[in-house]
């Protein structure tokens, strides 16, 4: 008899395969002796939509909402149905006697596998595999220590819990908003208070009024120190400051206090996902989603790295046999460090990262035991790696030790406040610092100061990045480590924010979405009370139906709040462009290839880019990159630089140029075919002119 397993990847299934001797290769498992392993493609299978369970939804329609199934379904997703049914078809195999869930050890994971065995009615025993890298090792251990699947059934129900949420507030909200304003507005539990965050800070931005003030220091041979006030931008007149040195005049700076205190930093712990997302953000610009991308790779296709979406920073105490097999597979990454390590005994010093209770369904991101290829990774791999390996060689330093001195002086009823610190051990920084001579300080003396006033000017706060984003979502726990990416992608791809260099800028369609949306909505409080309740689901302390009955009633009354409001909306990117189609008003929409005109009636699929496309050809005359100029009568290249135009044409014929006769023919054609504002007709037009 032989065992289902079933991944979420062919590239995940491929690797369980070879390990466990699956040799036979099919197009949609393979297959040995003890195990046929088969796969999914992401989800199979998703919640059915509103027109499955009734004809009448299919319509957008306000008098059809609420929309609240008396039973949720699920269905195959049409472009995966060939696979389904393979694994269909293998699950009634008489040879099989039971099944194995190989797919990613989390949440989402669950909900894949167990809506596939659902589907295809699987009533033979299911066990569980468990891991958190994909190495060799890693997935010869879990089978041998594979569990009952009915230990992670809250797990699943905590997944079928968030997906029938997120379908009934989601899609409630979205059409009754979308219906009511007739625009595409799109709202949901997670994604909107995540918007109206990006938008207080906005906002805060918005109301700041610079403000000037005077600081006052003294200095002692090279020494700083900075008068004590209780309000630091009390000064706002240079004056005031001046009257105040004026009256030191004479007098003494007497020290009436010395403390020194021994600072000790200990390295910090292994990422979780949403604190390497944050700080590759920070330091390479990467967005979330790319972030992620990355470490996927790391873990599937180098297995280099450990499972990539946890939520946590702290390893289980079993895991300390497993720590220098893990650093010496990182040698490559810091040769003269590693080996002094290794040959130190490989002891971690940053003992409390060994935690079994802070350990949810995953540890720590951590190198595994296999060593990487660095001609096999790309520069992002490598860079995202590089910060995964300083973190977990921090664990083997000893902290980073400096001694501060902090020295407090009086002259009348005014106080100084001078520090200087010495390093005493740089541990785990590993840091150079220049040898500086401390100032000698004694108490009771008298020391010879140079005043100095400072004009200070003070500054608005930093717009949102996608990394100090994630760390506002992780606060008020939005989403998960996993979700977090996809939110903000899903606010960009709907218009509701957009990326401008480093930071997130809400459009103006998301700050109207964020009046029209039901307030409970734009907090966060609602949300995170919802999320907890979601953990509550996974630990068994709360059934999925209550907490679906609750949500049902929430999504009723948000819909009763949208029907009832007042609220007018201003289409803002309505142009004044009209459709050559059917004359409708034009909108402006971006989308990764750049902006473009769709137009705004619901029955009409005019669209066309707003500029052309610039291509990687370059002129034959003047060496410019030539546009793309795109209409329904075809395809040409156009240099905006001498106006040399060459037909584009498909097949191995190559591209040749028009001849003038054929060029003259094209601008009176699309003259007549184009509006007056169309960039095509503007660039053809410029040709005519010239020749």
């Amino acid at each position: 008899m032989k065992q289902l397993v079933i991944a979420e990847k062919p590239s995940v299934a491929r690797d369980l395969a070879k390990v466990l001797g699956a040799t036979k290769k099919t197009k949609n498992y393979i297959e040995g002796d003890k195990y046929i392993v088969t796969w999914a493609l992401g989800h199979l299978l998703s919640l059915k939509m509103p027109e499955d369970y009734n004809k009448d939804w299919a319509e957008w329609n306000m008098n059809t909402l609420p929309m609240i199934p008396e039973r949720v379904g699920i269905k195959p997703l049409p472009k995966t149905r060939p696979q389904l049914k393979a694994i269909s078809q293998l699950a009634n195999r008489k040879d099989v006697s039971g099944a194995i869930i190989a797919t990613d050890a989390g949440r989402e994971g669950e909900l894949v596998a167990r809506w596939i065995l659902q589907y295809v009615k699987f009533k033979k025993p299911v066990k569980r595999l468990w891991i958190s890298s994909q190495t060799d090792k890693a997935i010869k251990q879990g089978f041998k220590q594979l569990r009952p699947s009915k230990e992670y059934d809250n797990l699943y129900y905590s997944a079928v819990a968030r997906a029938e949420a997120d379908w009934l507030v989601g899609l409630n909200v979205t059409r009754s908003l979308t219906v009511k304003y007739k625009d595409s507005l799109s709202a949901g539990r997670v994604q909107t208070p995540t918007l109206a965050m990006v938008r207080q800070q906005e906002e805060v931005i918005e109301k700041f009024r610079p403000e000037t003030y005077f600081t006052l220091d003294a200095e002692y041979d090279g020494v700083i120190g900075h008068l004590q006030l209780k309000n630091p931008r009390q000064y706002k007149e240079r004056q005031a400051l001046e009257d105040l040195v004026a009256s030191f005049d004479g007098k003494s700076l007497i020290v009436e206090e010395i403390q020194v205190k021994e600072k000790t930093e200990y390295a910090p712990l292994p990422y979780d996902l949403t604190e390497i997302q944050r700080e590759a953000n920070q330091r390479y610009q990467y967005s979330a989603k790319k972030t992620l991308s990355i470490i996927q790779r790391l873990y599937e296709t180098h297995k280099i790295v450990t499972y990539p979406r946890t939520d946590s920073k702290h390893l289980t105490t079993d895991m300390k046999s497993t720590m220098k097999e893990r650093l010496t597979a990182v040698t490559q990454m810091s040769p003269e460090l590693v080996k002094r390590l290794v040959k130190d005994g490989a002891v971690v010093k940053q003992q409390k990262v060994f935690q079994n209770a802070k350990v949810t369904d995953h540890h720590g991101l951590i190198p595994t035991e296999q060593s990487a290829r660095l001609e096999k990774l790309d520069n992002d791999e490598v860079k995202i790696y590089r910060m995964i390996v300083e973190r977990f060689l921090g664990l083997f330093l000893p902290p980073y030790k400096v001694s501060i001195e902090t020295i407090t002086a009086k002259v009348d009823q005014s106080t100084f406040v001078f520090k200087q610190q010495r390093v005493l051990e740089t541990g785990w920084k590993q840091v150079e610092e220049a040898a500086k001579q401390s100032v000698v300080f004694k108490k009771g003396t008298a020391i010879k100061v140079v005043y100095k006033i400072n004009k200070q000017l003070t500054t608005p706060p930093n717009p949102l990045s996608e990394g100090t984003l994630l760390g506002k979502m992780e606060k008020h726990n939005l989403g998960t480590p996993a979700t977090r990416a996809e939110i903000i992608e899903k606010l960009i791809s709907s218009d509701l924010i957009e990326r401008q260099t480093n930071c997130l800028v809400v459009t103006a369609k998301g700050k109207q979405l964020l009046q029209l949306v039901n307030p409970s909505l734009v907090t966060p409080e609602l949300t995170q009370q919802w999320e907890l309740s979601l953990e509550k689901i996974a630990n068994g302390d709360l059934k999925h139906q209550v907490f679906i009955k609750d949500i049902e009633k929430e999504t009723t009354r948000l819909v009763k709040e949208i029907k009832m409001s007042e609220e007018k909306y201003v289409d803002h990117s309505l142009t004044n462009k009209t459709c050559p189609d059917c004359g409708s008003q034009l909108k402006e929409k971006n989308t990764r290839d750049g902006k473009i005109y769709v137009c705004s009636s619901e029955t009409c699929h005019y669209k066309r880019r707003k500029d052309p496309k610039v291509s990687n050809k370059r002129c034959p005359q003047c060496k410019k990159k030539m546009m793309i100029l795109e209409n329904k009568n075809g395809s040409y290249f156009k240099c905006g630089g001498c106006q040399y135009t060459e037909k584009m044409q498909s097949g191995s014929k190559g591209k040749k140029k028009i001849s003038k006769h054929e060029e003259r023919k094209l601008i009176k054609k699309y003259n007549q075919a184009e509006e007056m504002e169309s960039p095509l007709a503007a660039a053809l037009k410029a040709a005519m002119k010239e020749d």
